[in-house]
């Protein structure tokens, strides 16, 4: 069972969202920080808490996982929670509107630069035992805030890409749903269909093969070469691509 989705006790807060069990909410101000929030309290909450932030312009939430296998394998929960998130895109999409990963984490749509998912873990976790917890977090840019899109070529929000208005409340919920699918295929099914759906929307590299290992290391092969080039997944996930720590959201 690679991810365990029991809840833990601590006071439940009034929903403004529909999610299905097990998860329960957190809602925080504009002002706070979802993914930093969710690492707090992932020990005590225990898995299934959501943290979400009310905001006009961001879908930013966070969700608390407990994964039953080590460290180094564990961390490919990283991209369930990137194929629930494309699948709750797709959700509210125009019909045929492209949506795509740059490896690892950030999320495109129609090569505008929308935002994307991170992974954390408890400092010092030893890599061959299970985890306490991880945290899979998401912001995605749902209103621009540039005013004129010509400005940020390479960014673009759901607004200006013909999303449904439904707003960032639906596509969490959306999202939540799809993450219990994810888990379930996982279970059932093992890890290969997990990187199989992943790597069919990862943005083409011509000539380029392209695996998860077994740690989550992206392994590329090419056509002509022997050889196989190793993208650690740990370093990219430290540092993420499309993250910017001083606008505190996706970059522009």
């Amino acid at each position: 069972m690679p991810l365990k989705t029991r809840l833990r006790n601590g006071k439940a807060i009034a929903p403004a969202l529909d999610l299905p069990p097990p998860f329960r909410l957190v809602t925080l101000r504009e002002v706070g920080d979802a993914f930093a929030h969710a690492q707090k309290v992932a020990a005590e909450e225990g898995a299934g808490t959501l943290v979400f932030v009310g905001r006009f312009d961001l879908a930013e939430f966070a969700v608390v996982l407990e994964p039953d296998e080590p460290l180094r394998t564990a961390r490919r929960a990283f991209y369930a929670g990137m194929n629930a998130l494309h699948d709750a895109l797709l959700v509210h999409a125009p019909p045929e509107k492209p949506i795509a990963f740059d490896w690892p984490d950030s999320v495109r749509v129609d090569g505008g630069l929308v935002g994307g998912g991170r992974l954390a873990w408890p400092k010092g976790a030893d890599e061959n035992a299970p985890p306490e917890w991880l945290v899979f977090g998401a912001m995605i840019r749902t209103v621009s805030m540039t005013g004129d899109p010509g400005l940020f070529p390479l960014e673009t929000a759901l607004d200006q890409e013909g999303f449904d208005e439904s707003g960032s409340s639906a596509l969490v919920e959306s999202f939540a749903r799809h993450l219990m699918v994810r888990i379930d295929t996982w279970q059932e099914d093992g890890f290969a269909e997990i990187a199989k759906d992943y790597l069919m929307q990862l943005s083409p590299e011509k000539g380029a093969r392209r695996d998860i290992d077994a740690n989550g290391d992206l392994l590329v092969r090419w056509i002509g070469s022997s050889e196989v080039e190793r993208r650690a997944l740990v370093p990219a996930l430290m540092t993420p691509s499309w993250y910017d720590p001083k606008r505190g959201g996706p970059r522009q």
